[in-house]
């Protein structure tokens, strides 16, 4: 590959801020350092650091560089570990990004893979924002919805993500157990403002008045909270309410109620050791949910 060896240093110098630590870091000198970046910004055409008295910081340029060659930095680390016979051992970190909701789902696979793999650093960011794999701010990715249509990304199917209507006992003991054929006279937790992307949003839509919501909210955990706290009927993911007493299912779970559930990866970092060996946990989860998927 052209321009590699530059391509590291400047890595290596945006990792650690300074010429010098990024020339005691590779065994080079100094100069070497500065004519390595001053050889990449010039076949490139960009500036990708800003000097200061105390530094070198990246520009946006920059941080597009950085994105690039931390992947590839990334795929050589893994190869190197292949090589040298590391069949068992992973290190350095693994970056899972998901919705808070999604969590127990995953939990289980992250046990097995940390008691596996310890000496790996496992961060999950628990996010709404969509993260973008192309520059590196995940490894893997859970999504929910519709299957993901990036030209880089594997997509692979996790789960199927299933939403029953519930009420609480105490609910249920202080309005009597409500008739699926004629709920008007119930009360519920939810949004009926047709803006949620949830997969019960539309029945909401159409059979709850505004005058019949107890608590009117489009986040998931407090519609959980809600529904168990007995303020009304509302809708929550099957895993949630398995996993919560006092809860009586008034309508089982529907095709349209329910959404799919993705494993999302980049192209460059699919076929590293750690992500391979992630995913695989995933899909034994899968298998173990859903034994005929």
């Amino acid at each position: 590959m052209e321009h590699w060896l530059e391509l590291r240093t400047a890595f290596r110098l945006a990792r650690l801020g300074t010429v010098s630590a990024t020339a005691k870091d590779l065994g080079v000198h100094r100069a070497t350092v500065n004519r390595h970046v001053d050889t990449l910004e010039t076949a490139l055409g960009a500036k990708f650091f800003q000097r200061h008295a105390r530094g070198y910081t990246l520009t946006e340029a920059g941080r597009d560089l950085l994105d690039v060659a931390g992947r590839a930095d990334e795929m050589f680390s893994d190869l190197a570990g292949r090589s040298k016979g590391q069949v068992g051992k992973l290190s350095g970190s693994l970056l899972i990004t998901s919705l808070a909701g999604l969590a127990p789902l995953i939990m289980p696979a992250i046990k097995a893979f940390k008691a596996e793999h310890p000496e790996l650093d496992i961060v999950f960011d628990a996010d709404d924002a969509l993260a973008r794999l192309e520059y590196g701010e995940a490894h893997v990715a859970i999504r929910a919805g519709s299957r993901p249509q990036e030209a880089d990304y594997v997509v692979q199917p996790f789960l199927k993500l299933r939403f029953g209507l519930f009420a609480a006992k105490s609910y249920i003991d202080e309005f009597g157990m409500p008739d699926p054929s004629d709920l008007s006279a119930h009360q519920f937790v939810g949004a009926i403002d047709g803006s949620s992307r949830r997969p019960y949003a539309q029945w909401m839509n159409t059979q709850v008045t505004q005058d019949q919501l107890a608590l009117e909210t489009s986040d998931q955990n407090v519609i959980n909270a809600a529904v168990l706290a007995g303020l009304g009927l509302g809708f929550l993911a099957e895993h949630d309410a398995e996993e919560r007493r006092g809860l009586v299912e008034i309508m089982s779970s529907r095709e349209r109620w329910s959404t799919d559930i993705w494993i999302v990866t980049h192209v460059d970092l699919h076929r590293t050791r750690k992500v391979q060996e992630f995913v695989k946990s995933l899909k034994k989860i899968q298998k173990e949910r859903d034994p005929g998927s």
